[in-house]
Formats: C-alpha cells, structure tokens, sequence
C-alpha cells in the first residue's frame, strides 16, 4: 500500500477504538450505581484493605470523612470523567489489538514476537499498577490525608472533584510506572541498556526516584511520598533482573537472520 493507504487503514483503525472506547463509556455511564460503588470504596471503612489490615494488625480502622459537593454541575461532569476513564481502561485490550494489527505487518516474525510479548506484558503491569494502587496506595493515603487533623476544631470535608482527581491521577501514574521492567526489557533486547551500568549507578536512581515520586504525589507529607517511592525502587531492582536475564539469554542467531 501507498502512504494514503496506510493513513485510510489508520484512520479506520482509530475510528473503531473511539468507537469501542465510547460505547464502553456509555456502558458505564448507565451503570452508574456499581461504577461509583468501586469508585467510593476506598473512602469507606468498610473497604477490603482496611479489614483486612484490622485482621492482620489488630488494630481498628474505622473512620468516617464525608465528601461534598460544592459546584451545581461538577456530580454530573465527574460521572462521565470517571465513565470514560472506564471505558477506556475495559477496552483497551481491544485498542491495543487495533494497533497492533495495523503495525505487525511491517514487522518480521521475531519483532512481531517481541511486540506481542511486550504488548501484553505491558498491559498486564499497567493492570498491576493500578490495582496496587486502588487497594494499597490511595486508600492508606486518603485514610491518612482524610483524617489528617491539626485541631479537632477544624474537621475535613474532602471535595468529590479532590477525591476522584486523586484516585485517577494515582492510578494512572502508578500504571505507568509499573511499565519501567517493560521498558528496560526492551532496551536490553536492543542491547541500549546493561545490567552492570544500572546497579553502578543504583544510588542515582535512588534520587531520581524519591525526585521522581515528590513530583507525582499529591501532596507533601513522606508518608504518602514512602508509599509511593517504594513500589517504584523494587520496580527497579525487578528490572535489573529482567536486564542481567536478557544479557544470560541473547536473542537468538536465528532470530536475528529471520
């Protein structure tokens, strides 16, 4: 195909993922009693983490924070953000598939594998990431910030927009950030990136990590920024060892000549 070919088979391909990503948003939209009861649990005592953590700790968990609204259309406008950041996330395997199938045939058999691995492994981390932080990250750090006092006189009433912004803001960036062993992998296929250079140079990222999670956190206690510096440190050790691996299995002679 010529290069209009190639743009009319990419706009075909970007008209179906938008179609697909905004039926799936409608989808949810219209089942707005189950999206916001995962949406909100986090924000309840009631929530799995918090009971499981009273189980192991044996210490009580129970708090009560309320949420107001403080515009006229801001419930309504928050309903179809969190409906669309849904939808997206249901059917991006399919979006994922969309773009796949327009590249793989320009790609040789070895890089149609190595893109179908780092594809899907990628979107698996991404998976990982936010559901590390939906159950760990953002409700000890709501927890902490919601109930956070400096005076019993002064009680906290937590905006809705606040509270939504957060939860997909941390979901976002900790699904990103859960694509660094990916990232690394590849770069080490490519022979970029060597296992000896990053744990030479282990006490730098350490900084960059800490600058790193100072950036993304959205406020600036080091509880919140603990929580978050963390996952991303042993993200990192994991991707030393995915990189020394790359190193102990080259890609194949065969590989390279098909």
């Amino acid at each position: 195909m010529d290069f209009w070919d190639h743009l009319g088979e990419l706009r075909t391909c970007l008209l179906k993922a938008l179609v697909a990503v905004v039926l799936c948003a409608v989808v949810a939209f219209c089942c707005k009693d189950l999206l916001f009861a995962i949406v909100m649990a986090p924000s309840k005592s009631s929530f799995v983490t918090y009971r499981l953590f009273t189980r192991l700790s044996g210490v009580g968990t129970h708090f009560e924070i309320s949420l107001f609204n403080p515009e006229l259309a801001q419930q309504f406008l928050v309903h179809m953000r969190v409906a669309l950041w849904m939808g997206l996330l249901v059917v991006s395997p399919y979006v994922l598939y969309l773009l796949f199938h327009f590249v793989a045939p320009g790609l040789y058999a070895h890089e149609r594998r190595y893109a179908v691995q780092a594809v899907g492994t990628g979107y698996l981390m991404f998976l990982i990431g936010v559901a590390l932080n939906y159950f760990i990250i953002f409700p000890f750090t709501f927890r902490f910030l919601g109930t956070y006092q400096v005076s019993p006189d002064v009680p906290n009433q937590i905006a809705l927009t606040s509270y939504i912004s957060m939860l997909l803001m941390l979901c976002l960036v900790m699904g990103v950030v859960f694509e660094l062993p990916v990232l690394c992998w590849l770069l080490a296929k490519i022979g970029v990136l060597k296992a000896q250079y990053m744990t030479r140079y282990r006490r730098h990222a350490i900084v960059v990590i800490v600058i790193l999670s100072a950036i993304i956190t959205p406020t600036g206690d080091a509880i919140t920024l603990s929580v978050v510096a963390l996952p991303i440190y042993i993200l990192y050790e994991i991707s030393v060892g995915v990189v020394r691996r790359v190193e102990k299995h080259p890609r194949a002679a065969s590989d390279a000549n098909t």
